[in-house]
Parts: structure tokens; sequence; C-alpha cells
């Protein structure tokens, strides 16, 4: 039963959707069909029977099929399938070990799937013939650079990916976390600013109010200064109410207009904006009101900075466009408020209607108390030479909170609530190294820098195996070989020291299969077989040349054919 489970979990890892989508199938079975089909060709080439054909071709669909699942397998299954197709077989290593080295999990489970590989590279070669031990160095080599180099390659690269991969992600995490960090320092220092307004001005203001209240019952003052005294007081109160209002804005983004000093609240919202206009017309100012759509309740901020939006117009009207039409516009869209207060151009007494913008900080106030309502401002001159004040307040959200703050809760975690709040820190995510070390694994942090050492080490020795193979093989071949113009200069009855000098030694691992062939010795005669360089002749058949030697004379030369094994 317990093998049961295992080919089932086997199957199921094989099948499992996320290995097969439609690119990677499509690819899969394109590559795993040209694979069999140059299998098949091979195998049908060599003249074996029909039978062969069909399974090495299925053996080698199969093994590319399953290298991702099971790479070590696969990859000693590619090594034997060298051994019945060449060709093919060397194709399909190449596949398996780039495969084998990307998805084999550690070193040494990879070390001992590529040693088992080469084990039976070079085994079954010299099982089927134990004399081909001149092969080993050749095979060394192929094996390094189809199935090592490879290998090599696709780990370097994986690991490469996966760690830019994760670099990336700990980026974007890091950007998040600088920007909560910022809005939370912001908070942090407007709540300071609003405590330093609320302890020093707030103080202030009381006894201004105080002192003023007072003076009005004074029996000494005249009704004039008594007047006079009651507008201070008057405004001493609503700058106390504005107070409240600005530091409600600073901490945590809402309007406070509760009752101080047992007064009337201000009302500085949008409704009290035809008040202001009564003022200002009061005041000698060309104002007029324009309202359009069907007027729908704002959250607190915005109310409030609708209201500041028109004030702050009509006095930047007042100052720099004296005796120039205003229109104060109400403008109830279905997603937002636009206010806005727009003056003409400016008498040519007046000053220049540009000046505001370049004047005090009072647009710049206004374009942040805006903002921590949720909306945003306009500010500029008009075509016709006037100035146009304007801002867009959204409507409050479906449980009253303003846009902006609303935001800037799911940003952290959760409406009007902080990452701190819950006791989570905000910057207290996994240490770089925890990270990464899904990636690089324990014991594994240079890996990278190992694996290219690793493979210039086996680069190198590959060129000089390259070299030395090279030159081992053309002095077994200048040994070995004779050509043909010198085979038909020697005479038969020369000296066998004249003959043997002019002829190669014949000490060579190629000319160690010669031996029994051809036609028969001559009695009491010692002989020399060579090959030769001319390649012309039947395929699969090599030209020897034998040199027979009897009482120190050349008694017989003789050319002939032989298959090559």
């Amino acid at each position: 039963m317990v093998w049961k489970s295992r080919v089932r979990r086997l199957w199921l890892r094989l099948t499992a959707p996320e290995q097969w989508s439609r690119r990677r199938t499509a690819a899969e079975s394109t590559l795993a069909t040209v694979l069999a089909l140059l299998g098949a060709v091979e195998q049908y080439a060599r003249g074996l029977g029909w039978v062969r054909v069909v399974l090495v071709a299925l053996l080698v669909a199969a093994v590319c099929l399953v290298r991702r699942v099971l790479p070590a397998t696969a990859l000693i299954a590619a090594a034997a399938a060298t051994e019945l197709a060449p060709v093919t077989g060397c194709l399909l290593l190449i596949v398996a070990g780039g495969s084998a080295g990307r998805r084999i999990d550690g070193a040494l489970r990879a070390l001992a799937a590529f040693g088992a590989a080469f084990l039976v590279f070079e085994g079954l070669p010299l099982l089927k013939d134990p004399t081909a031990v001149w092969l080993l160095v050749f095979n060394v080599l192929l094996f390094l650079v189809i199935t090592v180099v490879p290998g090599l390659a696709h780990r370097y690269w994986s690991q490469r990916r996966t760690l830019l991969h994760t670099l990336r992600e700990r980026n974007l995490q890091l950007l998040r976390e600088r920007e909560m960090v910022a809005g939370q320092a912001r908070m942090r220092e407007r709540q300071r600013i609003a405590q330093d307004m609320h302890d020093s001005l707030g103080h202030q203001l009381a006894l201004i109010a105080v002192q003023t209240g007072a003076l009005e019952v004074s029996r000494e003052l005249t009704d004039q200064q008594r007047e006079a005294v009651g507008v201070l007081r008057q405004a001493s109160v609503a700058a106390m109410h504005e107070l409240r209002a600005v530091v409600g804005v600073l901490k945590d983004g809402t309007v406070e207009d509760g009752p101080v000093a047992d007064e009337r609240p201000a009302a500085r919202v949008v409704a009290a904006v035809d008040g202001l206009v009564e003022s200002a017309t009061a005041a000698g100012l060309k104002v007029r009101t324009v309202r359009s759509g069907e007027p729908r309740p704002l959250g607190p901020a915005a109310d409030h900075a609708g209201y500041r939006v028109v004030q702050e117009g009509l006095t930047n009207a007042s100052k720099h466009a004296p005796g120039a039409p205003i229109t104060v516009g109400l403008h109830y869209e279905p997603d937002s408020l636009v206010v806005e207060v727009a003056n003409g151009p400016a008498p040519a007494a007046g000053g220049a209607p540009g000046a505001a913008v370049s004047g005090g900080q009072g647009l710049t106030g206004l374009r942040e108390r805006v903002r921590l309502a949720g909306g945003m401002v306009h500010a500029g001159p008009t075509g016709d030479g006037g100035f146009r004040l304007a801002a867009v307040l959204p409507y409050p959200e479906a449980d009253g909170t303003d846009p902006a703050f609303a935001e800037a809760g799911d940003e952290l975690g959760g409406p009007g609530r902080t990452a701190a709040d819950d006791g989570v820190p905000v910057t207290g995510r996994s240490a770089p190294s925890e990270e990464f070390k899904d990636v690089l694994g324990p014991h594994r942090s240079k890996g990278c820098l190992i694996g290219i050492a690793t493979a210039l080490f086996l680069l190198v020795g590959l060129v000089l195996l390259i070299v030395a193979g090279v030159g081992k093989v053309m002095d077994e071949a200048g040994r070995a070989m004779l050509d043909p113009g010198t085979y038909a200069a020697i005479r038969v009855g020369s000296t066998e020291d004249e003959v043997r000098h002019r002829l190669p030694s014949g000490k060579s691992l190629l000319t160690s299969g010669l031996k029994g062939k051809g036609p028969a010795v001559p009695a009491g005669a010692s002989c020399l077989s060579l090959l030769s360089t001319d390649s012309a002749g039947p395929a699969g058949t090599d030209t020897v040349y034998r040199f027979c030697f009897r009482d120190g004379k050349l008694i017989e030369k003789r050319e002939f054919r032989v298959k090559n094994d």
C-alpha cells in the first residue's frame, strides 16, 4: 500500500494544474515531440527494428516531460539514453542537466545526482567494451560540456532571478513603509502644532475675551467706547472658535465648533457664505452669488474648507482688485461641491489681480486645508485679466468621514487608525537575512559566487583537457598512420632498418585492434600494421598497410581493408 500512495503522490505532482499552463504545455509538448522524432530517426538510420525505434522515442519523450517534477531521475535516465541513441541522448542530457541544476534543492543533492549521472554516462560504454578506456577522457569532457555547464548556468540564473524578485519586493515594501512613516510624522507634527496653538493662543484669546467683557460693563466708558469694546470681545470670541477649528483640523481633520466660555459657536461653514457676502457688500464690494445643483451636506472638514475658500477669495479681491466685480459660485455637482470666487480686472487705479498669488501664505494654507478635506484648489488669472480661486470638495463617505482621512485609514490598516494603535510597529518587518534565507537557503549565502568560481574552474580545466586531448590524438595519429605516397615508395627487399626508419612506430591505441585481421602472416615473419591517411573507400571501413619482415629484410607489403569498430 505504501508504493500505491507514493505512485498517487507522484501522479498528483505530475498532473498539478500549476505545472501545466497553456504556454508551458505547448513548449514542453513541442520539445518532447522533436526529441522523440530525432531519437526515432537515429534508431531507424542504424537499421534497428521498429520495436526499438518506438521504445526509444517513448523513453525520450517521457524523460523530457517528467524532468521538471523528477529532475534527478530524469538526469540519470538521460545519461543512460546516450548509450541507446548517442546524438539524441546528448541533446536530452543538455535539457535534463539544465533542469536538474535549477530544480534540485541543496548542493549535496545536486552533487549526488550529477555524480550518479556521470557514473552511468561513463560506465555503460565501458561495460559494453572494456577495452575502450581511451574514450574516458573524451567522455569526461563531453559530460562537463553538455551536462555540468548547463546545470551550473541554470542554477545561477535561477538564484539570480529569485534574488532580484525578492529585492524588488523588498524595495516596494520599504517604499510603502517610508510613506507610512512620513504620514505618521506629518500627523505627529500637526498634533504638536495644534497643541502649541491651543496652549498659547487659546490662553491669550481667553484673557482678551474676559478683559473686554469686563470693560464692556464698565461705567467709566462712553457709549462709543463700550460699542468698540463689544466689537473686540466678539472678535476675540470668534477668533477662539477659529482656533478650535484649526486645532481640530490639525489633530484629526475634524472641525471643533463646540462652545467656548458659554458663547454661541461661530458658524464657519458653507451655509454661512451668505453672511460673508452680505458683510462684503456692506463694506462696498460688488459681490453676487451664483448657485447650481441640489445642495448636499458636506463633511466637517470640507464644510469648513468651503467657507474658508470664499473668505480667502473675498479678502484677496478686496486687497488686490478693489472696485472689481466679484462672483461667488457654489456648484453642487454629482460627486463634489465646486466653490469659486472670481473677480474681474481691477480698475486703472487698482492693483494687479495677480498680486494676490505672490503675497502672504493665505493660498498655501488654504491648499493644505482643502487637501486635508480630500479636495484640491486651483488659483490663477482669467482670460479677461481677472483672477479666479476655485476648490473641489468631495462629499463625505458612507460612514460620514472625510475622503482624505478614510484613505489614510485604509493605508495604515483601518479607518481612523494607525499601525501603532494596534501595538504593531510600522517598520516591524522580518529582517532581510530572514527574507533572503528562503532564496539562498542555509549556509548558501555565497552560493552564487561559489557557483561562478566552480564554473570558471571547470571551464579552465575543460580548455586544458581539450588542448591535452587534441595533442594526444595528434600524437596517436602520427604513430599509427601512413600516407599512400610513402607506402608506394617502399620496395620489397629493402633492409628492415631502412624501412622502419621511414615508417611510424605503430605503437598506438589506433592500431591496437588491427592484430589478427587481414590476410595470413608469412611464416616466421614479424609484421607492422598501419592505418592509411586516405579516407577514400566504402563507409565503415579503414585502409590498412601491413609490412612483414624476416631475417632483417622486408619480405612483404600488403594493402587491405577492415571494418572499423
